[in-house]
Formats: structure tokens, sequence, C-alpha cells
């Protein structure tokens, strides 16, 4: 099993689709692929885009090794042909999309592929593995970041998924306005900041309280933060206290009825004169209940299963569709899905965000029934273009991969996010807070 390639991290039917265009010759016709959301997934008011760094870092992996193309022949999935041509296999083609961290609507062309079929078609799966799971969680947390105001969020969700997904999922959130990730893969791989001090396990291996938050003191200092609720919330507080001081750096609430808990908590460490300390609390938190906890005094929140999970929406309803290709004449031709409930826009696209003094009001997109694209910024002086080239003849953009595309992405979603409406900013199901408006190119 290869180690690095990304080749075979798709479904067989791309490469059965291969096989049969490479026998008719149809597999060197220019095609145009597009991934879009027909709608927003969980009754969502928009969307954040996620996963475009690590796709493209996953598009340099996507070769067929000898380990791969070893099994497509043992597996009989594809014919001797197809086999070859995969042999030298190389994406060199032209990928454009929104930039990560970039808000999106029903109908953005949120990554617009071109290139042969050959060569875009076997993309289809990964792409959109990625782009549907941290964009879901990168949505998630932006609703979470919205409820929590100026109170820092941690991502604590490691347990609750795959390995890979854990550390996918973080990236993701630290995009959308997360500030800490429990995971140190994470941390490593991205550049996120991590945090932790200690679980439950810690206070039920000593004998007492009191010597598990001797032993933590001393080994993390009196700013660490203590876990409050094993045994009774009260007197967790009171020891902590006597404890470390009052200087003690916070205190974890795990359990309870946490606005109540939270209250009570507070007064108790005003009462004995830890005024500084600060309470996080953690326990299955979601946007709504962190919304419900506006007004308790907590100074942070941990997130984790429903951060990972997308909060109740674990996808983001993407797909990949052929919009455009060239006929065998040469010439192009706008194509589309038309099937009931699944109908698709045909045709490349540009896409902008109209602005009326700075808030947005509609996603305009400009579509070609050919392939050039002629609609321009200067077409549109009160929108924002929202696409970029992300890949130019095969050829990923490093600005957008690893940790410095990370933390590009996060500044340039605090910002967007900023163009929200008012109603945008709402957690209950409603219609996408702006429009999506298709124009005619030209």
């Amino acid at each position: 099993m290869s180690t690095r390639s990304t080749a075979l991290f798709t479904d067989r039917y791309e490469l059965t689709m291969l096989e049969a265009a490479l026998r008719d010759g149809t597999a060197t016709r220019r095609c145009v692929f597009e991934l879009f959301g027909r709608r927003l997934s969980g009754g969502r008011r928009f969307g954040v885009v996620a996963g475009t760094g690590r796709l493209l870092h996953l598009l340099r992996e996507f070769r067929f090794g000898d380990d791969e193309l070893r099994h497509l022949r043992d597996d009989r999935v594809v014919d001797a042909t197809t086999v070859r041509f995969l042999e030298d296999y190389r994406f060199g083609g032209t990928i454009t999309g929104y930039r990560e961290g970039e808000l999106y609507f029903p109908g953005s062309p949120i990554l617009t592929v071109e290139g042969s079929f050959a060569e875009a078609v076997v993309l289809e799966t990964i792409a959109l593995s990625v782009m549907n799971h941290d964009s879901a969680v990168a949505t998630a947390a932006a609703r979470m970041s919205i409820a929590a105001g100026d109170r820092p969020l941690a991502e604590m969700g490691s347990r609750r998924t795959g390995e890979h997904a854990a550390v996918a999922a973080a990236r993701a959130a630290y995009i959308a306005g997360f500030d800490a990730t429990s995971n140190l893969e994470a941390g490593r791989a991205w550049g996120i900041p991590t945090m932790g001090t200690a679980a439950h396990a810690f206070t039920l291996l000593h004998d007492t309280e009191e010597d598990a938050f001797r032993s933590q003191i001393a080994a993390l200092g009196t700013q660490t933060t203590l876990l409050v609720d094993t045994y009774d919330i009260r007197e967790g507080v009171a020891t902590a206290v006597r404890v470390a001081g009052t200087d003690l750096g916070g205190v974890r609430i795990d359990s309870g009825d946490l606005p109540i808990v939270a209250a009570e908590v507070r007064a108790q460490l005003d009462e004995l004169g830890a005024t500084g300390t600060k309470i996080t609390v953690t326990s299955d938190l979601d946007e709504y209940a962190i919304a419900t906890l506006a007004a308790a005094p907590v100074d942070s929140y941990g997130v984790g299963t429903s951060l990972v999970t997308g909060s109740g929406t674990p996808t983001a309803g993407m797909v990949y569709k052929l919009v455009a290709r060239q006929a065998a004449d040469g010439s192009w031709v706008a194509v589309a899905k038309t099937s009931t409930d699944k109908v698709s826009k045909g045709g490349r696209k540009a896409a902008f965000r109209t602005l009326d003094a700075g808030t947005a009001t509609q996603e305009l997109i400009a579509v070609s029934d050919g392939f050039e694209q002629v609609e321009t910024p200067a077409q549109h002086p009160d929108a924002r273009p929202l696409q970029v080239t992300l890949v130019h003849d095969g050829e990923p953009d490093a600005a957008f991969e690893g940790v410095a595309g990370v933390a590009a992405a996060r500044v340039h979603h605090a910002r967007v996010r900023e163009e929200l409406p008012v109603r945008a900013l709402a957690l209950s199901r409603a219609d996408p807070a702006i429009p999506t408006v298709y124009v005619d190119a030209g």
C-alpha cells in the first residue's frame, strides 16, 4: 500500500467512466466541471468554504504509483489501456474557486475545474470528500463563533470522529473562528494553538481531589484550569482556590445545568477572592447551548461532538457536475442535469457578491453559454469578485496551502463575515441570507 498517493481516494465509477471515454475517444474533450451546492444543508443561512488548502495538497499526491496500479490490475477495476493511461496521470488543467474561509450560497461556483474529461473527472470524489466535510464543520463553527461573541472557543472533538477527520475538523474550525484545539497533530500540521490540562481520570487517579489539584498545579502552575465537577462542584471550587490561591487561572465545568451552575461558581469564586479566575464550560455544547449561555458569567467554551459532526449537518451537500464541454466539432456547449429536484445550471460562471455600504445583498453569478468568460470585475463595480486561481497548468498555488494558507483563510473569513446582513446571524432554520441571482454573461 502506498504511503503517499491519494489516487485511490476515489470511487470506482470515476475510473470506469474513464475507461469508456478512452475507448470511444471522448476522454480528450476539454471540459469544465463545477463544485457547488444546490442548497444550504440544514436550513443554514450561509455556508463557509473550507478544505481548499487540504485539497490542493492532496492533489499534489494524486498519482498512480506501482501499488495503486497493481491493485487496479489485480482487482480488474479497469482494462490494460486505462492502466497504461493512469501510469502517467497528472492533472494539467486549471482550478479556480472561492478562497478558503469565504462565504458561499446556493449555486456558488466554489470550485471550477478545467481540463480534459480524463484528467478532471477522476478528481470528483476526493474534491467532494474534502470540501463537503470541511465546509460542514466550518459552517457549524462559524455559527458557534457568532453565538459566542468575543468569548474564546476551543475545539475538543477528536474522540468523536475518525483520526484524520479530527485533524481536518480542527483546521476547519480554526479558520471559521475557533481559537484553539486539543488535537496535537492539528497543531503540528496546521499551526493551530493547542490547549488542554486534565480530564476526570486524573482526579480519579488520586486518593483525593485535593491531591489531584496539587499535582496539576505543581506540574502546570497556578494559571492552569482545574476541572471542578468530578464530585461536588461547590466543594471542588473551594478546594481549587484553597490549593491554588486566588490567582488560580481557571476552572472548568463539564456537567449540570450550565447557566445556573456557572452563576453559582462565579459567585463562589468572587466570595473566595478569586475574582480573576475564569470559567470554562464544556459538556455537549452546540451553537444553541452557547447562545443560551450569552448572559451567563462564562469566559470560554470547549466544543466537541457537535462541532466535528457539523452540528447535525455532517455534510455540506455539495456536488461536482460537468457544466460545459467541447463538442465533436471543437465548439463549446453548456450542459446540465435537468432531472426533477436536481437541476443544475450549465455554462462557465463568474461569481461576484454585490454590496450595499459594505453589507452583502446578493450572490451574482454571470453564466456563459460557451467556454470564454467575458465578465470582469469592472463590469460589476458595486460587487466583490469571488474567484481566484488555485491551480494553474496543473500546479497548485502554494500560497493557499500549509500553515500560511490556514492563517490567511482565517483572516479572510473574519473579514468577509463582517459583510453578512444581520438576519444571517440568527441560528434558526431559514432561507439563505442573500439570494443567488444568475445573469447572462456578455
